[in-house]
Protein backbone atom coordinates (compact mmCIF):
# COMPACT_ATOMS: atom_id res chain seq x y z
CA UNK A 1 0.00 0.00 0.00
CA UNK A 2 1.28 3.59 -0.75
CA UNK A 3 1.95 6.11 1.81
CA UNK A 4 1.82 9.86 1.90
CA UNK A 5 4.54 10.03 4.53
CA UNK A 6 7.71 12.58 3.26
CA UNK A 7 10.46 10.02 1.72
CA UNK A 8 13.83 10.39 1.17
CA UNK A 9 15.98 8.41 -1.31
CA UNK A 10 19.73 7.02 -0.11
CA UNK A 11 22.31 6.12 -1.82
CA UNK A 12 25.55 3.42 -1.64
CA UNK A 13 29.15 4.62 -1.12
CA UNK A 14 32.16 2.76 -1.70
CA UNK A 15 32.14 -0.77 -0.97
CA UNK A 16 29.09 -1.81 -1.82
CA UNK A 17 29.67 -2.47 -4.90
CA UNK A 18 29.55 -6.13 -6.59
CA UNK A 19 29.66 -8.26 -9.66
CA UNK A 20 26.53 -8.05 -11.68
CA UNK A 21 24.72 -4.83 -10.26
CA UNK A 22 22.82 -3.74 -12.86
CA UNK A 23 22.72 -6.17 -15.49
CA UNK A 24 18.98 -7.03 -14.96
CA UNK A 25 17.95 -3.12 -14.89
CA UNK A 26 20.20 -3.03 -18.47
CA UNK A 27 17.98 -6.23 -19.46
CA UNK A 28 14.20 -5.03 -18.51
CA UNK A 29 14.44 -0.84 -18.39
CA UNK A 30 14.88 0.82 -21.87
CA UNK A 31 16.10 4.10 -19.79
CA UNK A 32 18.31 2.18 -17.78
CA UNK A 33 19.76 0.43 -20.85
CA UNK A 34 19.74 3.81 -22.29
CA UNK A 35 22.02 5.15 -19.09
CA UNK A 36 24.49 2.42 -19.11
CA UNK A 37 25.49 2.70 -22.74
CA UNK A 38 25.39 6.59 -22.21
CA UNK A 39 28.03 6.04 -19.51
CA UNK A 40 30.35 3.41 -22.02
CA UNK A 41 30.05 6.02 -24.58
CA UNK A 42 31.26 8.96 -22.31
CA UNK A 43 34.12 7.06 -20.49
CA UNK A 44 37.36 5.55 -21.96
CA UNK A 45 36.36 2.12 -20.60
CA UNK A 46 33.68 -0.49 -20.56
CA UNK A 47 31.68 0.28 -17.65
CA UNK A 48 28.64 -1.48 -18.02
CA UNK A 49 30.64 -5.07 -18.79
CA UNK A 50 32.71 -4.53 -15.22
CA UNK A 51 29.55 -3.83 -13.50
CA UNK A 52 27.89 -7.06 -15.13
CA UNK A 53 30.29 -9.38 -15.56
CA UNK A 54 33.28 -8.47 -13.42
CA UNK A 55 36.25 -9.00 -12.41
CA UNK A 56 35.87 -8.43 -8.73
CA UNK A 57 39.62 -6.76 -9.24
CA UNK A 58 38.46 -4.26 -12.02
CA UNK A 59 35.12 -3.57 -10.25
CA UNK A 60 36.84 -3.05 -6.75
CA UNK A 61 39.56 -0.13 -7.79
CA UNK A 62 38.09 2.73 -6.80
CA UNK A 63 38.74 4.82 -10.69
CA UNK A 64 35.65 2.16 -11.49
CA UNK A 65 33.63 1.45 -9.11
CA UNK A 66 32.75 5.29 -7.82
CA UNK A 67 31.24 5.91 -11.75
CA UNK A 68 30.15 2.41 -11.60
CA UNK A 69 27.98 2.43 -8.27
CA UNK A 70 26.80 6.23 -9.49
CA UNK A 71 25.13 5.06 -12.45
CA UNK A 72 23.37 1.82 -10.99
CA UNK A 73 21.83 4.43 -8.10
CA UNK A 74 20.35 6.35 -11.08
CA UNK A 75 19.51 2.94 -13.27
CA UNK A 76 17.39 1.85 -10.28
CA UNK A 77 15.27 5.50 -10.49
CA UNK A 78 15.23 4.92 -14.19
CA UNK A 79 13.90 1.32 -13.91
CA UNK A 80 11.52 2.31 -11.70
CA UNK A 81 9.91 4.98 -13.68
CA UNK A 82 9.86 2.71 -16.66
CA UNK A 83 8.07 0.29 -14.42
CA UNK A 84 5.77 2.51 -12.66
CA UNK A 85 5.00 4.86 -15.01
CA UNK A 86 5.79 7.59 -12.98
CA UNK A 87 9.17 8.70 -11.26
CA UNK A 88 10.21 7.51 -7.42
CA UNK A 89 8.63 10.39 -5.56
CA UNK A 90 11.53 11.77 -2.84
CA UNK A 91 11.10 14.58 -1.12
CA UNK A 92 14.68 14.78 -0.12
CA UNK A 93 18.27 13.06 -0.73
CA UNK A 94 21.43 11.69 0.70
CA UNK A 95 24.25 9.72 -0.14
CA UNK A 96 27.35 8.26 1.75
CA UNK A 97 30.92 9.48 0.31
CA UNK A 98 30.48 8.56 -3.20
CA UNK A 99 26.66 8.68 -2.67
CA UNK A 100 26.11 11.97 -2.10
CA UNK A 101 27.12 12.61 -5.94
CA UNK A 102 24.20 10.43 -6.86
CA UNK A 103 21.68 12.45 -4.68
CA UNK A 104 22.49 15.19 -6.30
CA UNK A 105 21.94 13.89 -9.53
CA UNK A 106 18.99 12.39 -8.46
CA UNK A 107 17.63 15.84 -6.77
CA UNK A 108 18.43 17.73 -10.41
CA UNK A 109 21.13 19.04 -9.12
CA UNK A 110 23.54 18.27 -12.11
CA UNK A 111 22.70 16.22 -14.96
CA UNK A 112 23.97 12.33 -15.63
CA UNK A 113 26.25 13.07 -17.79
CA UNK A 114 27.77 16.63 -15.31
CA UNK A 115 27.99 13.80 -12.65
CA UNK A 116 29.29 11.07 -14.39
CA UNK A 117 32.04 13.47 -15.43
CA UNK A 118 32.69 14.64 -11.52
CA UNK A 119 32.67 11.07 -10.31
CA UNK A 120 34.97 9.70 -13.09
CA UNK A 121 37.50 12.08 -11.85
CA UNK A 122 36.71 11.89 -8.54
CA UNK A 123 37.68 8.30 -8.70
CA UNK A 124 41.00 8.80 -10.43
CA UNK A 125 42.23 11.92 -8.50
CA UNK A 126 41.68 9.34 -5.19
CA UNK A 127 42.87 6.18 -7.10
CA UNK A 128 46.21 8.41 -7.98
CA UNK A 129 46.49 9.42 -3.99
CA UNK A 130 46.20 5.95 -2.81
CA UNK A 131 48.83 4.78 -5.24
CA UNK A 132 50.97 7.80 -4.37
CA UNK A 133 50.73 7.52 -0.19
CA UNK A 134 50.40 4.62 2.05
CA UNK A 135 47.65 4.61 3.82
CA UNK A 136 44.86 2.39 5.11
CA UNK A 137 41.62 2.36 7.19
CA UNK A 138 40.26 0.68 10.57
CA UNK A 139 36.84 0.52 11.89
CA UNK A 140 36.30 0.66 15.25
CA UNK A 141 33.00 -1.17 17.14
CA UNK A 142 31.77 0.19 20.09
CA UNK A 143 33.75 3.82 20.08
CA UNK A 144 31.41 6.95 21.09
CA UNK A 145 32.44 9.54 18.34
CA UNK A 146 34.45 11.09 21.22
CA UNK A 147 36.72 7.91 21.74
CA UNK A 148 37.31 8.09 18.49
CA UNK A 149 38.38 11.56 18.24
CA UNK A 150 40.77 10.79 21.09
CA UNK A 151 42.76 7.83 19.35
CA UNK A 152 42.64 9.69 16.08
CA UNK A 153 44.06 12.47 18.30
CA UNK A 154 47.01 10.45 20.24
CA UNK A 155 47.55 8.66 16.63
CA UNK A 156 48.08 11.75 14.37
CA UNK A 157 45.06 9.70 12.45
CA UNK A 158 41.82 11.05 11.40
CA UNK A 159 38.20 10.08 11.58
CA UNK A 160 36.74 9.22 8.32
CA UNK A 161 33.00 8.26 8.58
CA UNK A 162 30.65 8.43 11.88
CA UNK A 163 28.51 5.66 10.16
CA UNK A 164 26.35 4.96 12.90
CA UNK A 165 25.97 3.95 16.93
CA UNK A 166 29.10 2.31 17.91
CA UNK A 167 30.39 2.06 14.40
CA UNK A 168 33.15 4.78 13.26
CA UNK A 169 36.42 4.26 10.72
CA UNK A 170 39.56 6.11 11.37
CA UNK A 171 41.62 6.51 8.11
CA UNK A 172 45.65 7.36 7.99
CA UNK A 173 49.26 6.15 6.67
CA UNK A 174 49.76 2.77 7.68
CA UNK A 175 52.34 2.99 10.29
CA UNK A 176 50.27 6.12 12.41
CA UNK A 177 47.35 3.30 12.41
CA UNK A 178 50.12 0.76 13.90
CA UNK A 179 49.27 2.44 17.51
CA UNK A 180 45.39 2.29 17.17
CA UNK A 181 44.51 -1.36 18.32
CA UNK A 182 46.84 -0.25 21.51
CA UNK A 183 44.96 3.32 22.36
CA UNK A 184 41.80 1.55 21.57
CA UNK A 185 42.32 -1.29 24.01
CA UNK A 186 43.06 1.20 26.55
CA UNK A 187 39.74 2.71 26.36
CA UNK A 188 37.95 -0.22 26.68
CA UNK A 189 37.24 -0.12 22.23
CA UNK A 190 35.26 -3.79 22.11
CA UNK A 191 37.21 -4.52 18.52
CA UNK A 192 38.97 -3.04 15.96
CA UNK A 193 39.14 -4.33 12.30
CA UNK A 194 41.13 -3.82 9.59
CA UNK A 195 39.75 -2.97 6.32
CA UNK A 196 40.53 -4.15 2.76
CA UNK A 197 41.09 -0.95 1.40
CA UNK A 198 43.39 0.39 -1.74
CA UNK A 199 43.94 3.82 1.06
CA UNK A 200 43.21 6.43 3.46
CA UNK A 201 39.87 7.70 1.94
CA UNK A 202 38.40 10.60 3.79
CA UNK A 203 41.66 11.41 5.21
CA UNK A 204 44.22 14.19 4.75
CA UNK A 205 46.22 11.74 2.80
CA UNK A 206 43.30 12.70 0.28
CA UNK A 207 44.64 16.14 -0.02
CA UNK A 208 45.63 16.17 -3.89
CA UNK A 209 43.03 14.25 -4.74
CA UNK A 210 40.66 16.95 -2.93
CA UNK A 211 42.66 19.95 -4.70
CA UNK A 212 42.75 18.15 -8.31
CA UNK A 213 38.60 17.59 -7.68
CA UNK A 214 37.78 21.35 -6.87
CA UNK A 215 39.13 22.48 -10.52
CA UNK A 216 36.35 20.04 -11.84
CA UNK A 217 33.98 21.07 -9.48
CA UNK A 218 34.43 24.39 -10.07
CA UNK A 219 33.48 24.16 -13.92
CA UNK A 220 31.14 22.48 -13.74
CA UNK A 221 27.51 23.29 -14.25
CA UNK A 222 25.51 22.98 -10.78
CA UNK A 223 21.87 24.16 -9.89
CA UNK A 224 19.64 24.54 -7.26
CA UNK A 225 18.84 20.96 -5.97
CA UNK A 226 14.72 20.23 -6.73
CA UNK A 227 14.52 18.76 -3.03
CA UNK A 228 16.99 19.26 -0.16
CA UNK A 229 20.32 17.39 -0.18
CA UNK A 230 22.08 16.55 3.03
CA UNK A 231 25.66 17.01 3.01
CA UNK A 232 28.30 14.67 4.62
CA UNK A 233 30.78 17.46 5.64
CA UNK A 234 28.16 19.02 7.09
CA UNK A 235 25.41 17.09 7.89
CA UNK A 236 23.22 19.93 7.23
CA UNK A 237 21.01 21.25 3.65
CA UNK A 238 23.32 22.02 0.48
CA UNK A 239 21.03 25.19 -0.35
CA UNK A 240 23.23 27.01 -2.88
CA UNK A 241 25.43 26.06 -5.55
CA UNK A 242 28.75 27.47 -4.18
CA UNK A 243 27.82 25.02 -0.98
CA UNK A 244 27.57 21.98 -3.20
CA UNK A 245 30.69 22.53 -4.59
CA UNK A 246 31.87 23.48 -1.08
CA UNK A 247 30.96 20.22 0.88
CA UNK A 248 31.41 18.13 -2.07
CA UNK A 249 35.41 19.21 -2.34
CA UNK A 250 35.66 19.19 1.51
CA UNK A 251 34.01 15.59 1.69
CA UNK A 252 37.06 14.07 0.17
CA UNK A 253 39.28 14.57 3.32
CA UNK A 254 36.71 15.39 5.63
CA UNK A 255 34.56 12.90 7.89
CA UNK A 256 31.45 11.45 6.42
CA UNK A 257 29.15 12.19 8.73
CA UNK A 258 26.46 9.81 8.22
CA UNK A 259 24.75 9.36 11.05
CA UNK A 260 23.60 13.15 11.64
CA UNK A 261 23.04 13.11 8.36
CA UNK A 262 20.43 10.57 8.80
CA UNK A 263 19.28 12.26 11.94
CA UNK A 264 19.16 16.03 10.53
CA UNK A 265 16.54 13.64 7.83
CA UNK A 266 14.52 12.50 11.04
CA UNK A 267 14.47 15.70 12.55
CA UNK A 268 12.95 17.40 9.23
CA UNK A 269 10.36 14.61 9.47
CA UNK A 270 11.50 11.66 7.46
CA UNK A 271 10.70 8.84 9.07
CA UNK A 272 10.33 6.85 5.06
CA UNK A 273 13.50 6.15 3.50
CA UNK A 274 14.00 4.56 -0.01
CA UNK A 275 17.75 3.15 -0.32
CA UNK A 276 18.87 2.97 -4.01
CA UNK A 277 22.35 0.56 -4.57
CA UNK A 278 23.75 -2.83 -3.89
CA UNK A 279 23.78 -5.19 -0.60
CA UNK A 280 20.64 -3.02 1.42
CA UNK A 281 23.92 -1.66 3.29
CA UNK A 282 22.31 1.80 4.28
CA UNK A 283 19.01 0.22 5.49
CA UNK A 284 21.27 -1.99 7.93
CA UNK A 285 22.70 1.02 8.85
CA UNK A 286 19.54 3.18 9.86
CA UNK A 287 18.13 0.18 11.94
CA UNK A 288 20.98 1.06 14.31
CA UNK A 289 20.65 4.77 14.10
CA UNK A 290 16.86 4.68 14.89
CA UNK A 291 15.19 1.18 14.68
CA UNK A 292 11.69 3.32 14.13
CA UNK A 293 12.15 4.51 10.77
CA UNK A 294 11.71 2.13 7.73
CA UNK A 295 14.14 1.53 4.69
CA UNK A 296 13.00 -0.02 1.43
CA UNK A 297 16.12 -1.61 -0.55
CA UNK A 298 15.97 -1.12 -3.97
CA UNK A 299 18.63 -3.28 -5.90
CA UNK A 300 17.23 -4.92 -8.74
CA UNK A 301 14.58 -4.74 -11.45
CA UNK A 302 12.65 -7.56 -9.06
CA UNK A 303 13.13 -5.48 -5.95
CA UNK A 304 11.30 -2.75 -8.32
CA UNK A 305 8.33 -4.69 -9.10
CA UNK A 306 7.98 -6.56 -5.98
CA UNK A 307 7.91 -2.68 -4.01
CA UNK A 308 6.49 -0.57 -6.32
CA UNK A 309 2.91 -0.45 -5.23
CA UNK A 310 4.26 0.48 -1.80
CA UNK A 311 6.18 3.19 -3.25
CA UNK A 312 4.15 4.95 -5.77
Amino acid sequence: MSTNKPRAVLFSGQGAQKVGMGADLFENSPSANALYKLADSRLSWPLSEYSFKGPDTVLTETRVCQPALYTHGLAILAAFEDHAKRPLRFEAAAGLSLGEYTAHAAAGSFTFQTGLTLVSERGRLMQEACDATVGTMITLLGATPEQAKEIAAKCDVDVANLNCPGQIVLSGGVKEMEGVADVAKELGIRKVIPLKVAGAYHSRLMAGAATGLAEFLRNAEINHPKVPVVANYTAELTETVDSIKTTLEMQVCGSVRWEESIRRLIAMGFTDFVECGPGAVIAGLLRRIDPTVSCLSLETYADIVKHADALI
